[in-house]
């Protein structure tokens, strides 16, 4: 480092320290300035986000508009072989969340984040061009791979924005978005479709054509929108990129680090109780998750509780029997259908509250970077087995009571609300030993907690939210 460097950062910590000593005693003109700064992040970064959940949703899920619009006769596809370019999709998907969590950082989102959105564009445009069975799984596999990518970057990148105690609010922003893709979904495939015979191309391969297309553009765009970290945000002002510098000061206590992780942070998550815990209740909630708009609003109104209050577990705990109330409904033989209409709203309550909560949770509780990094690449490669259970426990030939599927998912979120309550007393029981060793520590005596610990959430300074 040249001198002029080393002056020049010797001048930012001092006036980062010269900042927070004054933060105190002008406590209200601040949080209003945070929150102002907050909402700014609210216009700049989420939205964005958004629109790639929403185009990611959009495109994966046209292959059923194309198969309903001759796809299938088209380039021949026989037997289950839909099904089978439909299940595909989630082979690289799932192997692809993990290592995505622990590379993102290391790589930079301003990079990954347009690029793997562009490539997967191109993939979506390439669909339209395809002629058969073989070439159309060798899309969906390739899709699946990069699509797989975006979650896991778009959750750690909120995370790197955000402070945990507003991170739930912004993850329900991504769910909400893949509910409004699956609302609005069939309506720009119905308008598309009528491009039916432009160029010569029937309409469904102008689906893929014009979707990908729109995602590369954007992508383009992400380049541009999505910044490298807050001293590089074009939307910030100095003012605004200084009380950045004191939030993050503020998160260094769980999301320490500059994406570099180890083994050892790989470790630290796979021995975590917690990690398997959050991740087993995963599994359960997804097996319900479907997209729909009741679930979606519910969600957000919970998120911004949960983030209000610092509160997780009430949250969730408080929804999930609404859902187990449905199922059994569904379950009664000759019940009204305005009964059973009613049911399914009961069912759709804890549909993206349960799943979208948990990952606010367990993101919001594990420390440092890359113990978070690694707990949440393993969390979400659980929950895409609860969307591979879904597949098989709801079945054409158990139709249309589908006591099956209703029992597994009643009893998934009976698991569930069993798995949070367990992570609760967990959590409530890590916390009082904190105070415990504390206590001592004010003593001057010896807290009795491992060094491995220290810079870990298991340390002191580290504060879970119930």
């Amino acid at each position: 480092m040249s001198e002029q460097d080393a002056t020049e950062q010797y001048k930012g910590e001092f006036a980062m320290v010269e900042f927070a000593e004054h933060v105190e005693a002008r406590d209200a003109e601040f949080k209003k300035r945070n929150e102002r700064l907050v909402r700014k992040l609210d216009l700049y970064i989420a939205p964005v986000m958004m629109l790639l959940m929403l185009i990611s949703y959009l495109d994966r899920g046209n292959i059923g508009f194309a198969a309903t619009q001759g796809m299938t006769d088209d380039i021949g596809l026989t037997g289950t072989q839909l099904n089978t370019a439909i299940s595909i999709f989630y082979i690289f998907y799932v192997l692809a969340e993990f290592p995505t969590s622990l590379l993102v950082k290391r790589l930079q989102f301003n990079r990954v984040i347009p690029t793997i959105a562009f490539a997967w564009g191109l993939v979506c445009m390439c669909n339209g061009f395809v002629k058969s069975f073989s070439g159309l799984c060798v899309c969906r596999l390739i899709l699946g791979l990069l699509e797989g990518c975006l979650f896991p970057s778009m959750t750690l990148l909120l995370a790197n924005w955000y402070l945990r105690e507003e991170l739930g609010t912004r993850i329900s922003y991504l769910f909400i978005a893949s509910a409004l893709a699956g609302a609005f979904g069939g309506l720009i495939a119905f308008g598309i479709l009528y491009m039916e015979g432009i160029a010569g191309y029937p309409g469904w391969r102008w689906l893929y054509i014009l979707e990908g297309a729109i995602t590369m553009v954007f992508a383009v765009c992400c380049v541009f929108l999505v910044p490298k970290n807050y001293e590089t945000a074009y939307f910030l002002s100095p003012d605004e990129k200084q009380i950045m510098r004191y939030r993050d000061e503020q998160s260094r206590a769980y999301s320490g680090g500059q994406g570099h992780y180890k083994l050892a942070d790989v470790k630290l998550a796979s021995k975590d109780i917690k990690t398997w815990i959050h991740g087993v209740s995963q599994i359960c909630v997804v097996t319900i998750l479907y997209v729909n708009l009741w679930g979606a609003i519910v969600y957000g109104i919970g998120a911004i509780l949960s983030d209000r209050h610092n509160v997780r577990y009430l949250i969730i705990a408080s929804t999930i029997p609404f859902g187990i109330a449905g199922y059994a409904i569904l379950l009664v033989f000759d019940v009204p259908v305005g009964v059973l209409y009613f049911a399914m709203f009961l069912v759709a309550t804890p549909c993206f509250l349960a799943t979208g909560s948990n990952i606010a949770w367990l993101s919001s509780n594990c420390a440092p970077d890359g113990k978070r990094a690694a707990s949440l690449g393993i969390l979400l490669t659980l929950t895409n087995l609860g969307g591979i259970i879904a597949g098989q426990i709801y079945q054409s030939t158990s139709e249309p009571r589908y006591v099956l599927g209703h029992s597994w998912s009643l009893g998934s979120l009976a698991i569930a609300l069993i798995g949070c309550s367990i992570m609760r007393i967990i959590y409530h029981g890590r916390e009082k030993s904190k105070e415990e060793s504390r206590a001592k520590l004010g003593r001057g005596e010896e807290p009795g907690v491992p060094e491995l610990w220290h810079p870990t959430d298991r340390g002191l300074d580290f504060k879970y939210l119930l």
